[in-house]
């Protein structure tokens, strides 16, 4: 069920993915990304699909490519990855092992969409976004490394489908390019997710601070794509104002893959997206004063208090008077006028002190 979160402010628009309203002052939408985690056995994808739907996600996340729609077979030095956990290995034989199979997809969205997901894809070339489209896509996600493939972006954008786009390693010179070609190409609906591209992804290299940056740049949604291990990081994503949090998950990460390493277990997950809608409520307003769930700490505050028995037309001293807890009393910063003048009435002690009782 979609929940609103009330916020002090509702920067950039919102988008519609699905029934799903996203941006400011509305829930947060976590996208679990499927990826290679497949391991090329169409029930481990449908698996991972419940998993996510367990696990409290509001969409699943597929990558829609081939190796040759991605790159060429080529022993070629500058085709061997360098630098990441893919070391050694050449870019068209990463992409054999990893990709998704296009035929899987339809059945895969129906599954999820079966569960109440969301289901889109991460298109690589224009024959990625033709067959997603004639799958009804609700959206498109585009990945860091395509942000600086401007027909492609456009491609998407000409669809008409809200558009996701990834900003790992990106300029703000490139990120400004890739949204005005997005908007030029008919895209209304946009959303920019701060994103780390190293796999795993160390926290200190994360520069959340940008999300809020992003925000205010470019006036849409923005949210976190996450490769960093564990869950912390994209919790305190939430509290920089993000609006949508993309996490791997694989069943096992004890199964090798590609992704392997830097994907969630579903326990995991689970565990992520509780702390998600935690951190959420936690934002609030801004408000000062006490709160509903404060209002019986006035017991624990200070405030004036008659601490010996006072008879009518007795002075106010030190002795008599002082703060004291409970907080029912005159509040404190009354004591200098307090003191020196006479009591309108009998006071017995560990009475609360109010101007009906001193002489005026």
């Amino acid at each position: 069920m979609e929940q609103g979160i009330n916020q002090s402010s509702a920067m950039g628009t919102t988008i519609k993915i699905g029934e799903r309203t996203i941006g400011s002052g509305n829930a947060v939408y976590v996208i679990a990304e499927v990826s290679a985690n497949h391991h090329q056995d169409f029930d481990q994808a449908a698996q991972i699909i419940r998993a996510a739907k367990d696990a409290g996600a509001d969409a699943v996340k597929l990558q829609t490519y081939t190796a040759d729609t991605m790159t060429i077979a080529s022993n070629r030095r500058e085709f061997q990855i360098q630098g990441t956990v893919w070391d050694g290995r050449h870019l068209h034989d990463l992409y054999r092992e990893a990709y998704t199979p296009w035929e899987w997809q339809p059945s895969l969205k129906e599954i999820a969409n079966g569960l109440g997901l969301d289901l889109f894809s991460s298109p690589f070339d224009s024959t990625a976004v033709d067959f997603l489209e004639s799958m009804d896509v609700p959206a498109y996600k585009l990945a860091s490394f395509e942000l600086v493939d401007i027909p492609l972006i456009q491609k998407m954008a000409h669809t008409g489908k809200p558009l996701v786009m990834s900003t790992g390693m990106a300029t703000l010179e490139e990120i400004e390019e890739a949204v005005q070609a997005a908007r030029e190409a008919g895209g209304e609906q946009i959303a920019l997710l701060k994103c780390t591209s190293a796999y795993p992804a160390p926290p200190e290299e994360m520069n959340l601070r940008t999300i809020p940056e992003l925000e205010r740049r470019f006036d849409v949604p923005v949210g976190l794509s996450d490769h960093t291990l564990g869950i912390a990081v994209p919790v305190a994503a939430i509290a920089l104002g993000a609006s949508i949090i993309e996490k791997h998950l694989t069943l096992s990460r004890s199964t090798p893959g590609p992704d392997s390493e830097f994907s969630l277990e579903p326990p995991e997950f689970m565990a992520l997206v509780e702390a998600v809608r935690v951190a959420e409520k936690a934002l609030g307003t801004v408000r000062f004063g006490p709160g509903e769930k404060e209002s019986s700490g006035k017991v624990f505050r200070r405030s004036l208090y008659v601490v010996r028995e006072v008879k009518s037309g007795e002075v106010f001293t030190t002795e008599n008077v002082r703060s004291i807890r409970p907080g029912l009393g005159l509040h404190t910063r009354h004591l200098t006028e307090i003191l020196g003048r006479r009591a309108a009435c009998d006071i017995a002690r560990a009475t609360p002190l109010s101007w009906e009782m001193v002489h005026r």
